[in-house]
């Protein structure tokens, strides 16, 4: 096992580990006790079992490991690792993305904070107390956001539409504080909270890779999100966007990479196009959830993946400045009436088999209670495909929700039901 060829690898899936390994590199993988398993003790060539979250857990193991067998790049893809994954990178000096680079990502107040003078700032201040939501209103209008510094998944993100909401998201934050965020694993706690501004308009996001300050963006993403709590119900590529709009946005996430001083690695950057433009809702120095890299991979022929761990090593392949697409990608979320109780799940293997179909990720389970979508962890799963066209594949993942892919559920009065692919509006508008 040699340095040169070696991975730090802080966090990562079964899929992270295989795909460096595809790479032809050591993998010495640092893994939370909740997350490891047998396949990634087969996969890794060194494996730590700890809470990579916790730096002083992570410094002393870092420096042993640096030492022998020794390791070239430190790099995470999974957001509870990136920060320590940076701590590394600066403690060693190994060229890859810093801490208080990662920080402007990872910490959407800190985000805020660093853009304020940009001529498209959001306006955003931290929330404290119960009176501070009243002056934001006064001084910003109506409506504007309430959401964690440090989560995912839309989870804990509220809309106040007058100060009569106040009370109310008041005390979602106080109930939220101190929790943590992901019901799977828990890896990550709810701390401060942030308000801003409410950005209008359809959403999207952008999935970049960066080397040496070059920003090349591989894709646009279209997004379907619940108008009540932004739980994501679907993405598609590449995004039905017209041509100045596309060349905006493309233009607008270049110039956020630039002004945070993002180098190199992937990003996913969420926006919004309304009145006054593109606006950055906020960014992360990883790859994209909910199979949007299998939508890329589809339609450009790009691994993300594999171009965030083999970049430290000269094994990134060279992008062109506009990447082609080939035919249409989409996810869609499978979705279920609050209170229903699911009974069966069916044709998860049937849907997998067939040619179009990239990713099928149930999370649903006989017994389950459905629960009203406040957040991506109450969706019922997801199905990602492709078509000819974006349209198309649209539709295609709505087809297979309900007739091949099969979650049974039952009303609290007995009556049978199947769950369905979450509505996204009307699959034949193109947005200009």
């Amino acid at each position: 096992m040699t340095p040169e060829r070696s991975l730090l690898l802080v966090g990562a899936t079964d899929e992270t580990v295989a795909k460096a390994k595809e790479l032809g590199l050591n993998v010495l993988l640092l893994q939370h006790p909740t997350k490891v398993n047998t396949e990634q003790r087969r996969l890794a060539d060194h494996l730590e079992v700890l809470d990579y979250t916790r730096w002083d857990l992570v410094e002393p193991v870092a420096r042993r490991l640096r030492d022998t067998p020794g390791f070239t790049a430190a790099v995470s893809i999974t957001e509870p690792g990136l920060e320590n994954a940076a701590r590394v990178n600066d403690l060693f000096g190994l060229g890859g993305t810093g801490y208080d680079v990662t920080r402007r990502f990872r910490d959407k107040a800190v985000m805020r904070a660093h853009l304020a003078d940009a001529p498209d700032a959001v306006h955003a201040r931290p929330l404290r107390e119960r009176a501070d939501l009243d002056a934001f209103g006064e001084r910003h209008g109506y409506p504007f956001i309430v959401k964690p510094t440090d989560a995912t998944a839309s989870i804990g993100v509220h809309r106040l539409d007058g100060p009569a909401d106040a009370d109310r998201v008041w005390a979602g934050v106080r109930r939220l504080a101190g929790t943590r965020t992901d019901r799977v694993s828990t890896l990550m706690l709810l701390q401060d909270f942030l308000m801003e501004e409410y950005l209008d308009g359809p959403e999207y996001s952008v999935e970049s890779f960066s080397s040496g300050g070059r920003h090349v963006v591989i894709a646009v993403t279209e997004k379907f999100t619940d108008p009540g709590h932004f739980a994501e119900l679907g993405h598609a590529v590449p995004a039905r966007l017209g041509t100045a709009a596309e060349e905006r946005v493309r233009a607008a996430v270049v110039a956020f990479l630039d002004r945070l001083g993002i180098k190199d690695g992937v990003c996913h950057t969420e926006l919004r196009v309304g009145a006054r433009g593109p606006r950055v809702v906020e960014s992360h120095n990883r790859i994209a959830g909910d199979a949007i890299t299998d939508l890329v991979h589809s339609v450009y022929g790009i691994d993300t993946v594999k171009l965030a761990l083999g970049a430290p090593f000269g094994l990134a392949e060279a992008l062109p400045d506009r990447p082609q697409a080939r035919g249409g990608a989409a996810v869609r979320s499978v979705t279920g009436r609050p209170g229903d109780l699911v009974e069966s799940v069916d044709g998860v293997a049937e849907a997998r088999a067939l040619a179009d179909v990239l990713a099928v990720r149930i999370s649903a389970r006989p017994g389950d209670t459905v629960r009203p979508l406040r957040d991506n962890w109450d969706r019922l799963g997801l199905v990602a495909v492709t078509g000819k066209d974006t349209t198309a594949a649209i539709r295609r993942g709505a087809e297979l929700v309900g007739t091949v892919l099969k979650v049974r559920l039952k009303d609290p009065d007995g009556r049978p039901r199947l769950a369905q692919a979450a509505p996204v509006g009307d699959g034949t508008v193109t947005r200009s």
